[in-house]
């Protein structure tokens, strides 16, 4: 059995294009997903690239969103933390 990865990679830019696409505000977003609006917001803008697989499992399943639709485009670097 394949373990999920220890952390999943999030390109913000297109996780707030999904969110807006369902128009919803990031506080419903975030409360759909059980994470907080602050969380969601550095998700977004960059400032935090990486999510645990519980909230990212959570944030994927708000956004009805598949983990091509949320993952940074192939080719792009990644910044090292």
């Amino acid at each position: 059995m394949e373990r999920p990865p220890a952390t999943y990679q999030v390109h913000g830019p297109a996780l707030r294009k999904r969110r807006k696409s369902l128009g919803l505000t990031v506080q419903e977003a975030a409360d759909k997903a059980g994470i907080s609006r602050s969380y969601l917001q550095r998700l977004e803008t960059g400032t935090r690239e990486q999510m645990g697989p519980p909230r990212y499992i959570r944030l994927r399943t708000a956004l009805d969103a598949t983990d091509e639709q949320l993952s940074p485009p192939p080719g792009e670097p990644t910044e090292e933390r």
